[in-house]
């Protein structure tokens, strides 16, 4: 199964879930990329300069560091790195074909595409929220520190607040979005309010319908 088909059929999959009910989600986010469109949404595009390409594979690599052995072939260092700039101080890491593998919203590290999460996601830092979780999450919501708390949930990995995450749903074999951890996974732990991670980029919202720039 190729990475498109797959990518497909986790779409299917977690459509069919949206219906369910559960966790609290009321303060509303709907990412960056909710009414994403790459031809209205990106403003214009340049080649890295080496010295930029660098620093910008660095970067990945101190947020990534599993990804070291496949960073090459995602991104390899013989072609020139495309960066496309965007509304709302958002900049799209591009691959040779155009399609978006990483994005960074004004000074922060660089979130994997939901895609390249599907692809990789042994080589990512993962938390996992409850099933009741899921219909708030593809309405792009931000995710309450409750979902992250019950026996469904998980926090195998402790990151900090600013660090990027991959989130997945108990039950689910695809990630679900990709977000910005708020909260640590001990403050969380110990004060299950308020919101544990800030929606960036959710299954079926602009950027996962439109992976490509032209």
């Amino acid at each position: 199964q190729t990475p498109a088909a797959a990518a497909a059929a986790a779409a299917r999959v977690w459509a069919r879930s949206a219906a369910a009910g559960g966790s609290a989600m009321s303060s509303k986010s709907g990412g960056l990329f909710k009414n994403y469109n790459p031809e209205e949404f990106v403003s214009s595009q340049s080649q890295c300069k080496s010295s930029v390409a660098r620093a910008i594979r660095a970067r990945i690599l101190q947020d990534y560091p599993e990804m070291e052995e496949v960073l090459e072939h995602i991104l390899p260092k013989k072609q020139q790195l495309t960066v496309a700039k965007g509304q709302n101080h958002v900049q799209l890491l591009l691959d040779a074909s155009g399609e978006v593998m990483f994005f960074q919203h004004r000074d922060s590290g660089w979130y994997p595409s939901l895609r390249l999460a599907h692809r990789y996601p042994e080589l990512m830092p993962t938390w996992q929220v409850d099933e009741g979780a899921i219909p708030h999450v593809l309405d792009g919501s931000n995710i309450f520190c409750a979902g992250f708390v019950n026996e469904q949930a998980a926090m195998d990995v402790d990151l900090e607040p600013g660090q990027p995450v991959v989130v997945m749903a108990h039950g689910k074999d695809h990630a679900c979005c990709v977000g910005l951890v708020k909260k640590s996974r001990d403050e969380i732990r110990a004060e299950p309010k308020g919101v544990g991670v800030e929606m960036m980029h959710y299954l079926n919202d602009g950027l996962w319908i439109s992976p490509r720039v032209d």
